[in-house]
């Protein structure tokens, strides 16, 4: 779960830091997990440093407040590229379709070999990826070149975008 989302004070009223306990009248609140904070008093669990100093989102998981390192330190695990099959370490960049996850080197166009970056329109296939080229020619080359046992017709139409592998 992540969340954390700094308010103007003014707008919202006078709350209750989740934290303190007392009224937030600083100029600036943080919002998250459903509850209201000083910007000094949501801190992480394991390093208590104020994640408002060093992030727009936290991350919870066994009752504690994470930031992005401790959360990926202390609950990160690999992942299986799904064109390379070789491992990804927790927090390496990956690239995303569907439920599978590549290596950013790996995430290329199944026909062409075009590397697939940010912003570009792609569609995976049983998870097969095609530019938006050669998306004609996706069913027909999934028929020839079936990658799993699991089967899925369907051709996706996404958009690219780079994530960090966290948590499968």
């Amino acid at each position: 779960m992540t969340g954390s989302l700094q308010k103007s004070a003014a707008s919202l009223g006078l709350k209750r830091c989740a934290g303190c306990g007392l009224k937030i009248s600083d100029r600036f609140l943080l919002f998250a997990l459903d509850r209201y904070w000083h910007c000094s008093c949501l801190t992480c669990s394991s390093c208590c440093v104020p994640l408002a100093q060093i992030a727009s989102s936290c991350f919870t998981r066994s009752g504690m407040i994470l930031c992005r390192s401790d959360y990926i330190r202390l609950f990160g695990v690999s992942g299986e590229c799904r064109s390379c099959r070789s491992s990804i370490p927790a927090g390496e960049m990956v690239m995303k379709a569907k439920s599978y996850m590549f290596h950013i080197k790996c995430f290329v166009c199944s026909v062409c070999c075009t590397r697939l970056v940010a912003g570009d329109r792609f569609h995976c296939e049983n998870g097969a990826l095609f530019c938006d080229q050669d998306k004609p020619v996706a069913s027909e080359y999934n028929k020839r070149n079936l990658h799993s046992s699991a089967h899925d017709d369907s051709v996706t139409d996404q958009m690219v975008k780079t994530d960090y592998l966290i948590d499968r």
